[in-house]
């Protein structure tokens, strides 16, 4: 059969590369066009369009990209109706992919939600889109099953994707490949955008000074590349490595980290963390008038209490940031506290196999619709 995806961001293209392949293992005869990355190519098919090209973050930087997103709405449209699959598969990315939904399902194709758009966390009248639009609802974290059940939505869930990407095996040779010293590594995860890195890159590296002891590696993000980060580390010992993000995360003590995916990563790797998040204020201001949760973090979101320190936009400075990663540094009085409450979180979220569980229900689900 064939499938045609569409991603918005790095995190998107790592899980959707992961269910190509459990689709490939389900259907071998499956047949891939999407709007992805480098992840998903290489699982074959054809990349149509890049995400590096239309991530836009934050309400400010959507409204001043609107006339690209068109574009890309545009686009994306037509090529679906030339490729005409049996399936569309859309990744997060809310804001694209309703609007794929809707389009996709008054064409009459079958159309899987796959990592749900944040409704329980702003933008809730999304949940009537996506009963009226998605045949298969996929999501991965265990809070949002009540959540969907209560809003007549049949949800499927088999667990979180990330858990299937996590390989503990450390490289021993990673420091000396990097060319990193022998003192203990905190991480500084400061985004996949370059709005991100422009608003919390700056005091996260800020913590080398005081950290002599340490020493502060930037994971550098796939979608950008050394320019962005070289006005910020020039002049500075702080170290930036591309490309591996958990081999990073396995030799580090500690770890920043802006809120997304990579705030779960750290965790499941057993990285005590400091959430640390700036955006532009315009954008910052509209939120604390939508979102309705009470952490932007997904460990907290998780457990559903603090239980790694969030310090948001006005409240992320060099004094706060410094007496919270202190609080988690080895042999520091938090520390064993986050690590315990890290071990309940990988419970919370289930065993290896989600993807290929996730993959499994879109075929099935395919093959059941097309006899009908």
């Amino acid at each position: 059969m064939k499938y045609y995806l569409i991603v918005g961001e790095a995190s998107g293209d790592l899980h959707a590369s992961n269910l190509m392949q459990g689709i490939k293992n389900s259907d071998p005869d499956a047949e891939f066009r999407f709007f992805g990355g480098d992840l998903m190519a290489d699982k074959g098919g054809t990349l149509v369009k890049h995400y590096r090209s239309m991530s836009f973050m934050g309400f400010w930087e959507v409204l001043v990209n609107l006339k690209q997103v068109a574009k890309n709405l545009k686009f994306c449209k037509n090529d679906i109706v030339q490729f005409n699959p049996d399936a569309v598969i859309l990744v997060d990315y809310p804001g694209f992919n309703l609007r794929i939904a809707k389009f996709a399902k008054q064409l009459g194709l079958k159309v899987f939600y796959y990592i749900s758009p944040k409704v329980w966390a702003w933008k809730s009248s999304r949940v009537k889109a996506i009963k009226k639009y998605v045949d298969r609802l996929l999501i991965i974290f265990p809070f949002e099953i009540e959540y969907f059940k209560q809003r007549g939505v049949d949800a499927v869930y088999c667990g979180n994707p990330l858990v299937d990407t996590l390989d503990s095996t450390k490289n021993p040779e990673f420091r000396k490949q990097n060319s990193l010293g022998e003192k203990p590594i905190v991480a500084v995860l400061a985004g996949s955008r370059a709005q991100e890195i422009k608003h919390n890159l700056l005091v996260m590296i800020s913590m080398a000074s005081k950290l002599t002891d340490y020493q502060l590696v930037i994971a550098g993000a796939p979608s950008l590349d050394m320019a962005i980060y070289q006005p910020y580390i020039s002049g500075t010992d702080v170290k930036i490595v591309f490309e591996q993000t958990q081999e990073l995360l396995k030799h580090s003590v500690a770890a920043m980290v802006t809120s997304g995916t990579a705030t779960l990563e750290a965790a499941l790797f057993n990285v005590p963390e400091v959430v640390c998040y700036r955006g532009s204020l315009v954008s910052v201001l509209i939120a604390a008038l939508v979102v309705k949760v009470k952490f932007i973090s997904l460990v907290n979101l998780i457990m559903d209490r603090e239980v790694v320190t969030e310090l948001i936009q006005f409240k992320l400075n060099e004094e706060n940031l410094y007496r919270e990663l202190a609080n988690i540094l080895p042999g520091s009085s938090g520390r064993e506290a986050m690590l315990k409450s890290f071990a309940e979180l990988r419970d919370k979220l289930g065993k290896p196999g989600a993807s290929q569980r996730f993959a499994d229900v879109i075929v099935s689900t395919l093959k059941q619709l097309n006899t009908q």
